[in-house]
């Protein structure tokens, strides 16, 4: 990874060490551990069969996912930072591999229904038996106890059930693409095994964690959640209609058609300056608008008034404008402008990445700066059982081992 603060580069990774053992598929599981690699962890991950479905999910509405050997760019992001192998755990043999690869790991992962982790062996009953200290992690979509407990589920789901599909204000409910419930729960579940690790270090006690996209859901809605428990409102009290909004909480369209985002509290601190960098002083004397029980009768009034102002310039230039004056504003930036946005590049948010597979490409980097040590994504997802022989010799299979086993179909 080309880094540019360069003096991290020779700092240590925090998890540097640690091991993980993954058996999961898609992204709000497995993202968990590469989140955890991009600290350092040691990760493999077990596949079988045709190996985790999501290599070849290459669909999301209209647009084609694909890359150029057929996969997905999805599997790449939930398995960057990961050793891959091909292990055949319904066979005896495999399940020995396994219990010696869990014998020496930290953590194991999955996102497996219960009855499935029962029936492989791979539920925490059986796993601590080989390794009493290991965390053991696991995703569902609904959490492990009630009648959804055993259900599947996938991002849109996860939407439906905790209420974030009306967090816009719209009337109907209204899907958010792109992993970003898959990726909230990831982020939950390594803050998890995170914790959970802390523990065995202080305790020396091993434990299971339990995380679902459900409980991720009601965790990121937790503003919303409490603003329906305790003050029975909801987002969809909130008029996503611009024109119920104050201009000093608003999103306003300039010359070159793109926008910028003003937030200012509290307003009365505010009105002076954004009338005198906007050159509209003049409402300070109208009566509809000397104050905020008025500016919010006559909101629709006030805000058709900047939407003519701000017309009148291009967005970065009244994003100058303003920012001059002190005041609260930023610029909308759609996905494609982020990767050269000059703010995430000098905090190392977007860096740049060469890969065997997609080549030289900018990848959003780590969001958090240690001063001790380094962080960031090593590798993305490997091949089916591209690491297999390297992680057998490393667990003390022998050549000869190794060849016998792939002749039994128990790796490959």
């Amino acid at each position: 990874m080309i880094n540019t603060i360069h003096n991290t580069r020779h700092r240590p990774m925090p998890l540097e060490g640690i091991k993980i053992v993954e058996y999961g598929v898609f992204h709000a599981g497995p993202g968990a551990s590469s989140i955890l690699g991009e600290l350092g962890a040691d990760v493999v991950k077990i596949e079988s069969g045709l190996g985790d479905p999501e290599r070849y999910w290459t669909r999301l509405g209209r647009i084609d996912m694909s890359l150029p050997n057929g996969e997905n760019i999805f599997f790449q992001i939930s398995n960057r930072n990961k050793k891959g192998i091909y292990l055949d755990i319904e066979k005896e043999k495999g399940r020995k591999i396994l219990h010696r690869l869990v014998k020496e790991a930290d953590v194991f992962l999955t996102n497996l229904r219960e009855s499935t982790k029962t029936k492989l062996g791979i539920n925490y009953d059986s796993l601590r038996a080989v390794n009493p200290q290991i965390i053991h992690a696991n995703v569902s979509g609904y959490g492990p106890k009630g009648p959804m407990r055993d259900l599947g589920a996938f991002d849109p789901l996860g939407l439906a059930r905790s209420g974030l599909m009306y967090v816009t204000g719209a009337s109907e409910p209204v899907l958010l693409h792109g992993g970003v419930m898959d990726q909230a729960t990831a982020i939950t579940a390594s803050h998890a095994i995170l914790t959970a690790l802390l523990v065995r270090e202080r305790s020396g006690m091993g434990q299971e964690v339990h995380v679902s996209l459900y409980g991720a859901g009601l965790w990121l809605m937790y503003p919303n959640i409490m603003l329906s428990n305790v003050l029975s409102l909801s987002p969809m009290d909130i008029s996503p209609n611009r024109y119920d909004h104050s201009p000093l909480r608003n999103l306003f369209r300039c010359r070159d058609e793109k926008w910028f985002m003003t937030t200012h509290h509290p307003e009365e601190k505010y009105w002076p300056l954004f009338c005198k960098a906007t050159d509209q002083t003049a409402l300070l004397d109208d009566p509809r608008f000397k104050d905020n029980s008025g500016r919010k009768v006559h909101c629709a009034e006030l805000v058709a008034i900047f939407d003519k102002v701000f017309a009148t310039k291009t967005r970065d230039e009244w994003v100058e404008i303003l920012l001059k004056e002190k005041l609260m504003v930023c610029s909308v930036l759609n996905i494609n402008e982020i990767k050269d946005d000059p703010q995430a590049r000098v905090n190392d948010y977007v860096v740049d990445f060469k890969d065997r597979l997609l080549g030289d490409v900018k990848i959003p980097g780590y969001p958090v700066h240690f001063s001790a040590n380094r962080a960031g994504t090593r590798s993305f997802a490997p091949t089916l059982g591209e690491h297999t022989d390297l992680v057998m010799h490393q667990i003390g299979y022998t050549d000869q081992e190794i060849q016998e086993l792939k002749k039994e179909g128990v790796i490959k």
